[in-house]
């Protein structure tokens, strides 16, 4: 019979941490969060709040001693110290060594394409020379990524003309971090499949969600996705696919492109709970941190059925900066089938992901009207905004 005393350790307590311990909570863990926010969002459910930077390896040394697994809501850690602390003996889950792959994005398409996984061309850039190469054999437009530290569309460069190269080098670090050119994909749509792989090898895979960004943060999550039941199997064997490649244990995300002929590629893939998956939370038999919660801790997976179509749109801080006020809460949770999620993060900027709204309803078209509805409602302003707008 399995323990589930087990003390839990999370790097990072932001809204996946957040999500992570009130599940955790339900079943009774203990949980230590390290953040060097001393006002995180995950601070007010903790047992214990490691107050220290993400590079802090004494820190993360410390945590490792406190728990009995530890587990992170992001993927820019050292991977180096979690990699030693697994050869001491100390459970890390999903594993330094996926980590460690995952986190350059280089290495990460290297190991997918050699396991067969489909994915757009690519190579590695070091120079402006590199750039041209590249763009004469991929054509234009053609994707520049850092490939180490990118998140919502940070680090990536759509070149669309040669003129741009320089301007491309520039703005992602002049060679100070390793860089790649990827073909450029022709998708109709862009996906993500969640998928939980439990310490024994068991996966299971939620369903297609389909993917609306903008100004490449994303703005809206469907599910099931728009696509026919051919691509719908073909997504979810990628996903489990990818999640036996990695011998990941925990909560992946793969995010993937659809072609006009239905066929799929990897984009990329992340070794946790994922924003495309906070529908879950109220759509599915069980939600995206708790299968994660599960996983790591050795429990039995639990299903991943979606139980009404979805859709999840995010919720970003608006123009000015400072202390968080919401308004229109009211609103929204007047729209029948909505359920708001607030972050509690005290600070609001321009696109920051301050929450995010679920709408349940009994068909994706009448949740998405919905949803929009909700969304027109509720706003979160920095306190230098007029609240009487």
């Amino acid at each position: 019979m399995e323990n589930i005393q087990k003390k839990i350790g999370i790097i990072g307590g932001g809204q996946l941490g957040k999500m992570m311990i009130q599940e955790a909570k339900k079943m009774g863990f203990f949980v230590v969060v390290l953040d060097p926010g001393e006002k995180c969002p995950a601070h007010t459910l903790v047992d214990e709040h490691i107050v220290a930077r993400f590079d802090d390896k004494k820190a993360i040394r410390f945590l490792a001693e406190k728990t009995d697994v530890v587990t992170y809501e992001f993927e820019h850690i050292d991977a180096d110290v979690l990699e030693e602390l697994e050869e001491e003996g100390k459970k890390i889950y999903p594993t330094a060594k996926s980590l460690k792959v995952i986190q350059n994005k280089y290495t990460q398409k290297k190991l997918l394409l050699e396991q067969g996984v489909a994915t757009p061309a690519f190579c590695k850039v070091t120079s402006e020379q590199d750039m041209i190469k590249a763009a004469k054999e991929y054509g234009l437009p053609m994707m520049i990524k850092a490939c180490t530290g990118g998140y919502d569309g940070k680090g990536n460069f759509l070149l669309e003309k040669t003129e741009d190269i320089p301007k491309a080098y520039k703005e992602l670090g002049k060679g100070m971090l390793p860089l790649m050119a990827e073909k450029y994909f022709p998708f109709i749509m862009e996906i993500s499949v969640l998928a939980c792989r439990s310490i024994d090898g068991k996966i299971q895979v939620y369903p297609v969600a389909e993917n609306i960004h903008k100004d490449s943060i994303l703005d809206e999550t469907k599910v099931p996705a728009a696509i026919s039941e051919q691509t719908t199997q073909k997504a979810m064997a990628l996903a489990t696919k990818v999640m036996e490649v990695f011998e990941g244990v925990g909560m992946f995300c793969v995010e993937m492109f659809v072609a006009k002929d239905g066929s799929v590629a990897v984009n990329e893939v992340a070794p946790r709970p994922h924003n495309s998956g906070h529908y879950t939370i109220e759509a599915c038999m069980t939600n995206q941190f708790e299968q994660h919660i599960r996983a790591i801790t050795g429990l039995p997976l639990g299903s991943s059925e979606l139980l009404k179509p979805a859709v999840m749109r995010n919720i970003l801080g608006e123009e000015s900066a400072g202390k968080a006020y919401v308004l229109g809460a009211d609103e929204a949770l007047a729209v029948s089938g909505a359920f708001l999620h607030i972050y509690g993060k005290e600070e609001s900027r321009p696109k920051r992901k301050m929450g995010h709204l679920t709408v349940i309803a009994d068909s994706v078209q009448e949740a998405a009207k919905k949803a929009e509805k909700a969304k027109k409602a509720v706003r979160i302003l920095g306190e230098n905004e007029s609240l009487f707008l």
